[in-house]
C-alpha cells in the first residue's frame, strides 16, 4: 500500500449537482465540510435526484467566498449562502430518513422549477440537525449530511480503468469517474482492491471501510448532457453483480476529523484477506 495514493477529492453542495474537484478537504461530524448540505425536493418534501430527473446533472456548482452559486444552460444562475443560518423549518426526507432542514431561498426554489420544469424547492441541512448512518454499519453517533447513506464514498482509478476497457471491448464509450460521484479518489492499487480493505488512514483521518455502494440507474446519466442511457450500469452488472446489486466504489465512515489533501498517502491498517492490495 505504500504507493497508494489519493490522486482526486470532491465535495458535492447540491446533491445531484455537479461535483467540485478539491486540492484539499477537511473533514467534519457529518464528511466533508459543505458535502451535500443542499438538497432538491419535491412537494411533499422528498428528495429528488438524477434518477428522475437527469436534468439536474447539468446544474453547475461554485463556491465564491461565502455564497454558493448554482447555474444551467439557458436558465442562467442564482446565489445563496453557502451556510444559512436561517430559513423556513422544513421536514424532509431522503429514502427511509426524516429529517430537519430550512428553505433558504423562493428565488432559488424559483429557478430549479424553470430548470427542471417541475414544482420543487431547495433545502439546507442546518448544524442541529441529526441523520445517523444506517446503525448496521457505522457506531451510535455516526451521522450524515443528505449524501445516500455514508459520509464519504471511495472509488479506485484501476476500477474505473478495468471498467472502462470492458466498455471498450463491447463497444461502448468509456465513461468518466465523474459518473459515480466519489469524494475519495485513490491511484495505485489493483482494480477492486478496495473490495478488500477494512481500515485506513489518509492525512490522519482514519476511515472504516463499511461496505461496497450499490449503483442504479444514476450512473446511466451522462454528466455533459443530462440523459441517461444504459451503460455503464449493463456492463457492471456483467462481472460486479452480488446478491442483485451491481456494486462500485466503498462507502466509508470516520473516526477522526483532519484535513485530506490530494497527494495523501493511503496507509491501510485492516484487510478482508491477506492478499497484496
Amino acid at each position: 500500500m505504500d504507493e497508494v495514493r489519493i490522486s482526486g477529492l470532491h465535495i458535492y453542495p447540491l446533491k445531484s449537482g455537479r461535483g467540485l474537484a478539491v486540492a484539499e478537504a477537511e473533514v467534519g461530524d457529518r464528511g466533508f465540510v459543505d458535502d451535500r448540505r443542499f438538497m432538491v425536493v419535491d412537494e411533499r418534501g422528498r428528495l429528488m435526484s438524477q434518477r428522475e430527473q437527469p436534468r439536474m446533472a447539468l446544474i453547475e456548482v461554485t463556491i465564491r467566498g461565502e455564497g454558493l452559486v448554482l447555474s444551467a444552460p439557458g436558465v442562467g444562475g442564482v446565489e445563496v449562502s453557502l451556510r444559512p443560518r436561517e430559513g423556513v423549518p422544513r421536514r424532509v426526507q431522503v429514502w427511509a430518513d426524516d429529517c430537519d432542514a430550512i428553505a433558504v431561498s423562493p428565488e432559488a426554489d424559483a429557478w430549479l422549477q424553470r430548470h427542471l420544469g417541475v414544482s420543487c424547492a431547495l433545502v439546507y441541512m442546518p448544524d442541529a440537525s441529526f441523520r445517523a448512518v444506517d446503525p448496521d454499519h457505522s457506531a451510535p453517533g455516526d451521522q450524515v449530511s443528505f449524501a445516500d447513506g455514508f459520509p464519504f464514498l471511495l472509488a479506485s482509478r484501476a476500477s474505473l480503468e478495468d471498467l472502462n476497457a470492458r466498455l471498450a471491448q463491447g463497444g461502448a464509450t468509456p465513461v468518466s469517474m465523474d459518473r459515480f460521484r466519489p469524494n475519495l479518489v485513490v491511484e495505485g492499487c489493483a482494480p477492486y482492491a478496495e473490495d478488500r480493505w477494512r481500515e485506513l488512514e489518509i492525512g490522519g483521518v482514519l476511515f472504516e471501510v463499511t461496505k461496497p455502494c450499490a449503483r442504479c440507474v444514476m450512473v446511466t446519466v451522462d454528466p455533459a448532457r443530462g440523459v441517461t442511457g444504459r451503460e455503464p450500469l449493463a456492463t457492471l452488472a456483467t462481472y460486479r453483480k452480488h446478491d442483485g446489486e451491481v456494486m462500485f466504489g466503498q462507502n466509508l465512515v470516520h473516526r477522526r476529523r483532519g484535513v485530506i489533501r490530494v497527494g495523501d498517502r493511503v496507509r491501510l491498517l485492516d484487510a478482508r484477506d491477506t492478499g497484496r492490495a
